[in-house]
């Protein structure tokens, strides 16, 4: 068995052609595992969602940016954060037009329907029998604190929370984990798209798996970022300072923190 692992594509074709162009090199895979952020904040989120229908057996979850899309949710700053405090209406509004533009590029597409039924996580057991867990921020949750390297075993302890999995894997704070907690193997796949630098590459995990065990491995691959900010120009993109800047490896985005309100907070939680 031999499955690909992948997260947080944000609308980018060009980061996921490279992706599956290594994954084609290598090979190729039996499965596809895909763990949110499927479509917001990048140039062509059709393109993106037509390239994984394409592909044999691929399974998704929805993430954070899945559920902005969908159903009206927002990340902060609020209406209210901004009259509070006029310095937030620039990202309110950019925030508003990001998403408002995703939302209209996939219903016109006929899309919207399928986003709006991925589920939260998804259960699945290796041939060596190993319990997996596969979601975008972790069991149950599609937002808020993701697992990220720096973080502590007892906060990654916190956020599998009651976990049985033997396995979990997760996308969403766009930095690859790979570490052990008590009884189950977190792994954070990265992120194919939105990098959070020094290393601006794609990157996935590889799967594979049989009877007598599994191994992992987690995989860069470079891609032209000129040519996805060329398109995010080209269309006018209402968040394209934004996601060219996160393209350039120009913006380093904060730990997200439920207690930090205001634009620190609206930018980390789009991921």
């Amino acid at each position: 068995m031999h499955t690909a692992v992948l997260s947080d594509i944000h609308g980018n074709p060009v980061a996921l052609d490279a992706v599956l162009q290594d994954i084609a090199d290598r090979g190729g895979v039996d499965e596809f595992w895909v763990l949110g952020d499927i479509v917001a904040l990048g140039h062509d989120p059709v393109a993106v969602l037509e390239r994984l229908a394409g592909l044999p057996k691929v399974r998704c979850v929805r993430g954070n940016t899945e559920r902005y899309v969908c159903t009206g949710d927002r990340p902060p700053p609020t209406l209210e954060q901004a009259r509070l405090d006029p310095d937030l209406l620039p990202t309110l509004v950019e925030v508003a037009g990001t998403f408002a533009w995703t939302q209209g590029m996939v219903t016109q597409a006929g899309w919207l329907e399928w986003l709006s039924a991925l589920p939260v996580e998804f259960h699945t057991t290796l041939p060596d029998g190993s319990r997996v867990l596969c979601a975008h921020a972790g069991p149950g949750r599609d937002g808020g604190i993701g697992f990220q390297p720096e973080q502590s075993t007892a906060d990654h302890q916190i956020l599998l929370g009651e976990c049985k999995a033997d396995l979990v894997f997760v996308g969403h704070s766009h930095e690859p984990v790979d570490t052990q907690v008590g009884h189950t193997h977190v792994v954070n796949v990265g992120c194919v798209s939105n990098p959070v630098p020094p290393d601006l590459r794609a990157c996935y995990v590889m799967l594979e798996a049989n009877s007598e065990g599994h191994s992992l491995e987690h995989r860069r691959v470079d891609y032209d970022r000129q040519h996805a900010i060329d398109a995010l120009e080209r269309l006018c993109h209402p968040g394209r300072q934004f996601i060219s800047e996160m393209l350039r490896g120009h913006i380093v985005l904060p730990v997200y923190r439920p207690s930090e309100e205001g634009p620190r907070g609206s930018r980390e939680d789009q991921q």
